[in-house]
């Protein structure tokens, strides 16, 4: 999956010759799966039209302080800042540095930036002498000093005819520039994460099985969650019909606790965060029958024994530089029952989620989580979709790493 994909683009064009590389811009962020916005100023629509950059966003193109087709509704620029991920502004004129730099906002682009919260990118495009002028030199210092990063402009041929630097740098260098750049400040960068999810099925026969309804939907938010915020993911996933949307997961499919036992034990040495999530049988059948047994008997006693467990196994051979998570589904005694877990298996924080809060627990799009940690300090959360209290857990992850 391309790091872009699902992130909100805004990108900013500015009235230069080379407006026509924004539409190569947007195209490429576009193909990399992101929800891309063009703010134009009025006079770059002399440049590039904003039919050419709504058809290639997928979006209309704003540009003035009020809606086009509605001159009583303005366009938000607040929220519209609020929107995005990231505001790249390319090609940026020396006029557009200089009221960046100055606070002036005379137009929706500059009043958007003013609001952004986001990462902001500047991408100058300009003749040779204009580039080396000293005032413009001066306003993209002030601007790297507000934190918005500079994307330098490369050498060659201008349109005035001079040969020098002042080219916008090319569109997949930019791509490039801005994936490296929010890479590298990723809070997770370089941890390895070892996550479980789903249920494992127990054999009776070669038909049938015991399981539980566990959907995997949760152990494969907290995937994604980690791999947004820069790790290197392994799932190991029990049967479920989840899809991974990150293509750099990587995905160990099993199918019973035994499996998914040693699959934790192959990766946990190289693992600096396990995350176990997994709702794993705890008994198996002691014989599994190898034909499928038939129902001509009025009752079946079937024996069953322990599975291995795995989290206290994992517990026990844990080093101090790693971390480990355990999951607790509780129907009753909830705290008492989940701080008993944590000690026990030696984790270092649990999730504690109850059969008794409507919306948690197995089966729903939403969960309702407490985070207890090794020193007993509860952490409570309100009712979130999946994806949100897998954000919850992996933020809470990053507090301990920062603490």
């Amino acid at each position: 999956m391309s790091f872009f994909k699902g992130k909100n683009v805004i990108v900013g064009v500015t009235a230069s010759i080379a407006a026509y590389k924004s539409a190569f811009l947007v195209r490429e962020f576009v193909k990399q799966g992101a929800n891309v916005k063009v703010i134009q100023t009025p006079e770059s629509q002399q440049f590039i039209t904003p039919l050419t950059l709504s058809t290639l966003s997928k979006n209309p193109v704003l540009s003035g302080l009020v809606k086009e087709e509605d001159k009583d509704v303005w366009n938000n620029h607040v929220e519209i800042g609020l929107w995005a991920d990231l505001f790249v502004i390319a090609p940026a004129t020396a006029k557009t540095l200089s009221k960046m730099a100055n606070g002036e906002c005379d137009n929706l682009l500059l009043t958007t930036y003013l609001s952004a919260k986001c990462p902001v990118f500047f991408a100058p495009a300009m003749d040779l002498d204009m580039f080396k002028h000293q005032s413009t030199q001066d306003n993209i210092d002030k601007l790297n000093s507000y934190g918005n990063v500079y994307i330098p402009p490369g050498d060659g041929e201008l349109a005035s005819g001079l040969s020098g630097k002042g080219r916008m740098a090319e569109p997949e260098d930019i791509v490039l520039t801005i994936k490296e750049n929010l890479t590298k400040q990723l809070p997770l960068k370089n941890k390895n994460i070892l996550i479980t999810a789903g249920p494992t099925f127990e054999a009776i026969d070669p038909v049938r099985f015991i399981g539980n309804h566990s959907s995997g939907i949760m152990g494969f938010s907290i995937a994604e969650a980690a791999a947004n915020a820069g790790a290197n993911v392994i799932l190991v996933a029990g049967p479920t019909n989840q899809q991974l949307a990150n293509s750099s997961i990587k995905l160990v499919n099993v199918v019973n606790a035994k499996d998914m036992y040693d699959a934790c034990f192959d990766h946990f040495k190289s693992t600096d965060i396990a995350i176990m999530s997994a709702a794993v049988s705890d008994y198996t059948p002691k014989v599994v029958s190898t034909t499928k047994m038939k129902k001509n008997i009025e009752s079946i006693n079937i024996e069953f024994v322990k599975t291995q467990d795995i989290l206290k196994s994992l517990g026990d051979v844990k080093s101090d530089n790693q971390v480990l998570v355990g999951f607790a589904l509780e129907t009753n005694d909830e705290i008492q029952n989940a701080k008993k877990k944590l000690s026990d298996k030696n984790l270092d924080f649990i999730v504690l989620n109850s059969m008794n809060d409507k919306g948690a627990g197995f089966k729903h799009d939403t969960n309702k989580i407490t985070i207890i940690d090794n020193s007993n300090k509860l952490y409570k959360f309100e009712l979130k979709s999946k994806q949100e209290v897998a954000n919850d857990i992996i933020n809470h992850l990053v507090k301990h790493f920062n603490d």
